[in-house]
């Protein structure tokens, strides 16, 4: 009788640390579930679904806001596609309800393609800002309309703000360049 008991303690014994351990764990994911808002939920889930769209280039800009369950969508394509898929993306994210739309399509023009182009190739190619075109989603974006370059996206130091706005004053053809990079985690 006395190795019955025993065997009888010993499952009850483990039945009960198990409760606890599982309880244990479940108050954690509970916990961080609870600190983890809605609206944090809503921003990485329009994030994730921005940088996978198929469309999305380095030439254009695409950026969100979150107001409760709404979205609002700005920034600059090139392709009137990557707008409307961009759209459609952010609608189907769950508690999403709302998006408004205020991207812009940058007009067609040939000598705004070659600007892009030799900007591209005038940052890209700069041996201290190669390493930002290994990413899937570049974090330098160059945005050009009618002549003018903006440079949109994050970098890791001042320095390499810098040398991209060097590089792009160089390209020929430009009319202005506005620097709007930001420091990694400054934004």
């Amino acid at each position: 009788m006395t190795r019955n008991r025993i065997s009888v303690l010993m499952t009850i014994a483990a039945v009960v640390f198990a409760l606890l351990i599982s309880g244990g764990y479940t108050s954690k994911v509970a916990a961080q579930k609870t600190s983890q808002s809605p609206n944090d939920e809503i921003q990485r889930e329009v994030k994730h679904q921005l940088r996978m769209l198929n469309l999305y280039t380095v030439f254009d800009n695409l950026e969100y806001g979150v107001d409760g369950s709404r979205v609002i969508l700005e920034g600059q394509v090139t392709n009137p596609e990557l707008k409307s898929e961009a759209v459609a993306s952010v609608k189907k994210v769950h508690g999403v309800t709302d998006v408004q739309d205020n991207i812009k399509t940058l007009p067609l023009s040939n000598d705004d393609d070659r600007i892009r182009h030799a900007a591209y190739r005038s940052i890209y190619g700069d041996s201290q800002l190669s390493k930002y075109g290994f990413q899937s989603v570049q974090s330098i974006h160059i945005i050009v309309e009618n002549g003018h370059i903006t440079l949109e996206g994050d970098v890791n130091t001042e320095a390499d703000k810098n040398v991209a706005g060097i590089r792009a004053n160089s390209v020929e053809g430009a009319f202005s360049v506005k620097n709007n990079l930001s420091i990694h985690g400054e934004r």
